[in-house]
């Protein structure tokens, strides 16, 4: 167990408190969770868990301070925003150690990913907010574009700083204030990040965190009549339930949600590059990412070397303690996510799927730790379980298709739309598949993440748009006002 990141928190007084107004209060709630360290299955610290009435408190705090943050200058907001996101990279190690202890991520992916990506939603949106026309003139009407209120955000746990930066930067960039609800499963870098908020000046009642359950806290922000928008990161049954629960008080409503990526490998690829990227993409964050491309399509006659080169990029990774340098893959972030996942592979099994490599239980020499074996399966019917529903870990599915039009279909033919990828040294080609698929990005030949791409899906993978300048205008209002009289000229 890393103690550094628990004694900060601990001499700090943050285990047992939520932020809110400013300040680290006792909640009003008296519940508790367990932190799990998923590599040795041990509660590592216990955290307060708030209740409706501290999400009542935050909400407050946030209305008030609305009525300032809402019209200060984008400059002042850009300024706190470049110094939360110095303070994220100077304290880039305990952020790091954080998330891989909560979550059990490699400790050098969360380091080269999990905390830079994160970072980078913070630039962004300070870059945005600097120089975003908020009037426009059309004609005698200005175009005004004004912050759409009190905020709540409900963010996952498989990549806790990055989901909160993604929500938090852009919404305090805007002009709104906050409530976030991180998830009650990794919440330590939360507090970290609350601290970072504290330590770079935001104004009380601006950003308010409340710890808690879905259940509880979650329905709270969601119901709550002074909220004015909620956006959750979450499967979509969470999503459903917040909507459900946000729908009598109107309030504007983003989900990114669940997802079942394809990966469609067209004929003129160059396979040992595209198979090897493939996989590395479906096993990133070991498969928990809502956009993973955990369904390779592939032609028909080339099934056989597809599956000898995904096995190989398979035995490269590096299964084991997150806390190694040599690691590439730590243990599923907790136990019900664990359940899941060997559920899902037995699935595959019953269903008829071949298994070509991995299979159920752990990797040989883990006997403790929710670690899971890289599986690939082949074979896959479309229709199978395990090509239909989100399995959120290191599961990939291999598909044979008989035509690239038949390629498309299966890669439409699930409830979701959220990523997908396209492999081929034909870029027109390339983009003629893209174009076809139902989802919200669509990656072409394996592009560096762009923070400036927006992100969200098509179907049951959600609304909305998350990153760069779409996710930054999701916290807008938009304001007519006629006969305001046209734009004066230097």
């Amino acid at each position: 167990m890393n103690t550094s990141v628990i004694q900060q928190l601990t001499s700090a007084g943050h285990l047992d408190r939520i932020f809110v107004d400013g300040e680290w209060v006792l909640p009003a709630g008296l519940g508790r969770a367990s932190v799990i360290d998923p590599s040795t299955e041990e509660p590592v610290a216990q955290i307060a868990l708030g209740c409706a009435q501290d999400v009542a408190a935050a909400v407050d705090a946030a209305r008030r301070a609305f009525t300032s943050w809402s019209v200060s200058s984008p400059q002042s907001r850009a300024a706190l925003l470049g110094r939360v996101h110095s303070l994220i990279l100077e304290r880039a190690e305990m952020f790091a150690q954080a998330i891989s202890l909560e979550m059990g991520a490699a400790i050098g992916f969360a380091r080269a990913t999990q905390v830079p990506v994160a970072a980078e939603h913070i630039r962004v949106a300070r870059d945005i907010v600097a120089s975003y026309p908020f009037l426009t003139h059309r004609g005698d009407t200005a175009i005004v574009r004004e912050a759409i209120g009190v905020c709540a955000l409900i963010t996952p746990w498989n990549w806790p700083l990055y989901q909160i930066t993604a929500k938090v930067g852009p919404a305090l960039a805007a002009g709104c204030t906050v409530v976030l609800k991180p998830s009650e499963l990794s919440p330590l870098s939360a507090l970290l990040f609350a601290q970072v908020m504290h330590d770079a000046g935001v104004p009380a009642g601006v950003f308010n965190l409340v710890n808690g359950d879905g259940p509880e806290v979650g329905a709270a922000m969601a119901a709550h009549p002074d909220v004015d928008m909620i956006s959750i990161t979450g499967s979509t049954r969470a999503g459903v339930l917040v909507a459900q629960a946000a729908a009598p008080t109107v309030k504007r409503v983003a989900q990114e949600l669940g997802g079942k990526s394809p990966n469609v490998i067209l004929p003129d690829a160059d396979f040992a590059r595209a198979v090897a990227a493939g996989v590395a993409a479906g096993f990133r964050n070991v498969g928990q990412s809502c956009s993973a491309p955990t369904r390779m399509l592939v032609p028909r006659e080339r099934l056989q070397e597809v599956e000898r080169l995904a096995c190989e990029a398979a035995s490269k990774f590096v299964v084991g303690d997150p806390r190694s340098p040599q690691t590439t893959h730590g243990p599923m972030a907790n136990r019900a996510q664990f359940n899941r996942v060997q559920e899902m592979i037995e699935a595959g099994i019953a269903d008829g799927a071949r298994l070509v490599c991995g299979g159920p239980g752990r990797p040989q020499g883990l006997e403790r730790g929710f670690y899971v074996r890289p599986t690939i399966f082949s074979g896959v019917d479309p229709q199978m379980r395990i090509a239909q529903e989100e399995i959120f870990g290191p599961v990939l599915s291999i598909i044979a298709y008989d035509s690239v039009h038949e390629a498309v279909e299966i890669a439409n033919d699930t409830v979701y739309g959220l990523g997908a990828h396209v492999q081929g040294q034909d870029l027109a080609a390339a983009r003629a598949v893209a174009a076809r698929i139902r989802s919200g990005q669509v990656h072409i030949n394996n592009p560096a993440w762009s923070p400036h791409a927006p992100f969200g899906g098509y179907k049951r993978s959600g609304n909305g748009r998350e990153y760069g300048l779409e996710g930054f205008q999701e916290y807008l209002e938009t304001k007519a006002i006629l006969g305001f009289g046209q734009e004066e000229t230097a």
